[in-house]
């Protein structure tokens, strides 16, 4: 199985605000767990197990939502989940591939035969159009942004449902799918731990990796927006320019940055045209 500790984490945070919401719930939910306790059907958990960690969580313990712990977690997993000699395929979107740039070069050894980088940050992107509005908000006003986040986490689902409709409605072809994993993100932790990796990103991706870029060019295919505020086109024309040999490619079908809420399927089917013949290899 995976290394699941975030998601739990977060599962046992959302029912602990749930027992303070709803007092009843919170006796109901005692009874019956004392209930299959006595019966013999779970048992609790001892002290010393709670208390051992294993190679995922304990390489991202200080930091676990830090962009340095995002980048030890991937690299944890695939140790401990991943054989050595499996050939990967790694597709990243915007942070994630300076992630996947970073994996390559903290492991050399990984055998990755193709990373597909889509609209990505990767360098200077606190000087991004928008990176210079949101470095102020992430890096210094995102605490005055908690409490108001905790205070939408408390609304019913049902009403963030609605509200984060009525905010996406200005995407014409917007993916209804995509509703409720945003209502998801509502949770004032999920919001607070985003935000703080946010600033870190304004603060931490500078200037592009050319090394790790040159010593895996051939395995590396950049895509770049055509009007993406968080990586400008200029960004494309700077690296096309200072690796001609590179795979870089220009958005000319209107995607936007955040593609997954209205164009994610076609994208996608983009992207396995490009990586179906090293899915044979």
């Amino acid at each position: 199985m995976p290394n699941n500790r975030i998601v739990a984490e977060q599962r046992i945070l959302n029912l602990k605000r749930r027992f303070v919401r709803e007092p009843s719930f919170h006796k109901d939910y005692i009874a019956f767990m004392n209930d299959l306790i006595a019966s013999g059907f779970v048992e609790r958990v001892p002290d010393t197990d709670l208390k051992r960690s294993d190679d995922a969580s304990s390489a991202v313990e200080g930091d676990v939502f830090g962009l340095n712990g995002q980048i030890e977690h991937k690299l944890a997993f695939l140790r401990k989940h991943v054989p050595r000699e499996t050939s990967l395929v790694l597709v990243g979107h915007s942070i994630g591939c300076y992630i996947i740039l970073d994996m390559m070069k903290r492991n050399p050894e990984l055998k990755i035969i193709k990373a597909i980088m889509l609209f990505p940050t990767i360098e200077r992107m606190a000087q991004t159009p928008q990176g210079k509005v949101m470095t102020p908000v992430l890096c210094h006003l995102r605490y005055v942004a908690y409490l108001p986040l905790f205070l939408l986490s408390l609304l019913p689902e049902g009403f963030k449902a609605c509200l984060t409709k009525l905010v996406l409605r200005v995407i014409r072809s917007m993916d209804h799918t995509v509703v409720q994993p945003t209502v998801g993100l509502l949770s004032g932790d999920c919001a607070a731990n985003a935000m703080y990796m946010g600033g870190q990103e304004m603060k931490k991706v500078l200037e592009r990796d050319n090394m790790t870029i040159e010593k895996n060019l051939e395995k590396l295919i950049f895509y770049y927006g055509a009007t993406d505020h968080w990586c400008p086109v200029q960004y494309y024309h700077d690296i096309k320019q200072d690796f001609p040999r590179g795979d870089f490619r220009l958005c000319d079908k209107g995607f936007h940055h955040a593609f997954v809420l209205d164009a994610g399927r076609e994208v996608a089917k983009m992207v396995f045209e490009w990586i179906k013949g090293d899915l044979r290899t």
